[in-house]
């Protein structure tokens, strides 16, 4: 019974629609001047409705990462609360197609995004306590020699690197970008950038030693 009441109710909408369709061909056909009128100010309306949203967007990750620039704040986050911090910056600074994939079956990698212009990225988010040790540095690197060849490797940490996580990580074939503690703050107030653009504020290996 439930079956059949599914039917007709679809078999109604689809009417419905075909009517609809009718009506609108027909007062087009009649009518071509309003037509063209009604679907412009549509068109408008739609336009303005997507860029509203987009700055509805950009002011609220503007937000975000204003209320969560101190260290103080990074230090009391979870593990996916910091990777999603480290997404927002870097969509505010110029990525596109930033993609969380933290967690189970994750391969390695916390973040993919690509840099217009600079190719695609691999970011490895580390909220430690305690400096990150070369065996996570080993696996990085892993990952990116295998599952992500071709990628640009980022290790953000709220902590800093131990004396040999650091060398395996600026002594690999693709030294890696360094982003510690000590510039996580400037990274995240936007006073300085990943992208090669913005050389002038780019966190390079050699600052990160």
């Amino acid at each position: 019974m439930a079956r059949g009441s599914k039917v007709r109710k679809r078999k109604r909408v689809t009417a419905a629609v075909c009517v609809a369709g009718v009506a609108v061909v027909w007062f087009a056909a009649e009518h071509p001047g309003w037509a063209l009128g009604i679907t412009c100010l549509l068109g408008v309306l739609l336009a303005g409705g997507l860029v509203l949203r987009q700055r509805m967007i950009r002011a609220e990750r503007q937000r975000f990462l204003a209320a969560n620039v101190e260290l103080e704040k990074v230090d009391r986050m979870s593990g996916p609360e910091f990777e999603h911090l480290v997404a927002e910056r870097m969509i505010a600074d110029g990525f596109r197609q930033v993609r969380q994939r933290g967690g189970a079956g994750d391969r390695g990698v916390d973040i993919t995004a690509l840099a217009p212009g600079h190719g695609r990225y691999a970011i490895q988010c580390k909220r430690y306590g305690k400096p990150v040790g070369a065996r996570d540095v080993r696996d990085f690197l892993g990952a990116l020699a295998n599952t992500f060849a071709g990628h640009t490797g980022v290790l953000v940490t709220s902590a800093g690197l131990t004396k040999q996580a650091r060398l395996e990580a600026l002594g690999a074939r693709e030294p890696l970008i360094l982003v510690e503690r000590d510039r996580l703050a400037d990274w995240l107030l936007g006073t300085v950038s990943l992208l090669p653009a913005r050389s002038a504020g780019m966190l390079t290996e050699e600052e990160a030693t």
